[in-house]
């Protein structure tokens, strides 16, 4: 039995918010999201799973017409800039790079840290979903300038990605290269992607 919602199809039923959830580039700009529900969202994201229970991630955030804007928006390489603009609150996630296992008699590295750290915005994509919002991860942007322009030490934390939140908005606010890529996408047979016993080319 399959699931259809947001015109999209599973193969296999599960819970119609992961269809629901997709990363727009077309938002409302003058949607305001308030410090409540931006901690709620945050709150979900606190609640992932990570290895020895270390949390690594950390939020780093800004909402639009406000001081802290310019220090993250500026990171943004210029596509993202463009649409980005309209967001309601832009964040950078980061992840510490140790941990601290029970019994240890300090810090060691940590090898699950980034994976944790995507457990974590992956609970923050839905909790935001869930509440109406929407959000949209971004590799484009300036990773060396944020460690500075953030006060991230790099030795210890590892700047991983920005994304940003807002209402969706109407795709003809987008140039038009984008407005023919603002619709939700499909995924690859899961077939595809699960292998029993050994990996599989």
């Amino acid at each position: 039995m399959s699931t259809s919602s947001n015109n999209r199809s599973s193969s296999y039923a599960i819970d119609p918010i992961f269809l629901d959830r997709w990363s727009p580039r077309a938002f409302d700009e003058k949607a305001v999201i308030s410090d409540q529900e931006l901690m709620t969202i945050f709150e979900a994201a606190s609640w992932a799973p990570s290895s020895f229970n270390s949390q690594p991630w950390r939020f780093i955030y800004a909402r639009r017409n406000t001081p802290e804007w310019s220090r993250l928006f500026d990171l943004l390489v210029p596509m993202n800039q463009g649409w980005a603009a309209r967001a309601s609150a832009l964040i950078v996630l980061v992840s510490a790079k140790t941990a601290q296992p029970p019994g240890a008699p300090g810090p060691v590295p940590s090898y699950s840290h980034s994976l944790d750290a995507g457990a974590a915005w992956a609970h923050l994509a839905l909790q935001a979903t869930k509440l109406g919002w929407y959000t949209h991860a971004m590799a484009g942007f300036n990773v060396e300038d944020a460690y500075e322009a953030l006060s991230v030490p790099a030795d210890t934390f590892r700047v991983e990605t920005a994304i940003a939140i807002g209402r969706q908005g109407d795709r003809s606010v987008l140039p038009p290269p984008l407005q023919e890529r603002e619709q939700p996408n499909g995924r690859r047979p899961v077939e595809d992607l699960v292998m029993e016993g050994r990996f599989q080319s």
